[in-house]
C-alpha cells in the first residue's frame, strides 16, 4: 500500500484535561499517514486521481479548531474518522503530540497514534 504524509502540523487548540489547558491553549503537532494505492496519479500526473494534500490539512485544522476536547485520543479518534469518510483512503495512521504537557518532571512531549481502516 502507498502512502501520503502530512507531518509537523501545527495548531493552536484548547483541549485538554486540566482548566487551564482549556482556557490558556497550547500547541499540538500532528501527523497524517493517509494509505491508498497512488499508481493511478503517479500514471496519469492528475490531481482528481488521489487525495489533494490541502483539503487534508483543512479536514484536520477543522477537527483542533472545533470543540475543545479532553484528551489526545478524542482528537485523533476524529481525526482518523473524519478522513475515512472525507477521502478514498483504505487506512489512516494519525499521531498527536502535546510539545508542553502540563506533567511536573522532564520529557519532550507527550503523544498518541491511532490507525483506522476503513470499513467496506
Amino acid at each position: 500500500m502507498d502512502k501520503i504524509e502530512l507531518c509537523g502540523m501545527r495548531f493552536y487548540g484548547y483541549h485538554g484535561v486540566y482548566e487551564e489547558e482549556r482556557r490558556l491553549g497550547q500547541p499540538l503537532v500532528v501527523d497524517v499517514a493517509l494509505y491508498l494505492d497512488l499508481r493511478p496519479a503517479g500514471k496519469s500526473d492528475r490531481l482528481e486521481d488521489t487525495v489533494n494534500y490541502a483539503d487534508v490539512y483543512n479536514t484536520v485544522a477543522d477537527v483542533f479548531a472545533g470543540p475543545p476536547q479532553r484528551l489526545l485520543e478524542a482528537l485523533a479518534e476524529e481525526t482518523a474518522s473524519r478522513i475515512l469518510r472525507k477521502f478514498p483512503v483504505h487506512k489512516v495512521c494519525v499521531r498527536v503530540v502535546k510539545p508542553s504537557p502540563p506533567i511536573p518532571g522532564h520529557l519532550t512531549h507527550v503523544g498518541v497514534e491511532i490507525t483506522r481502516e476503513a470499513t467496506a
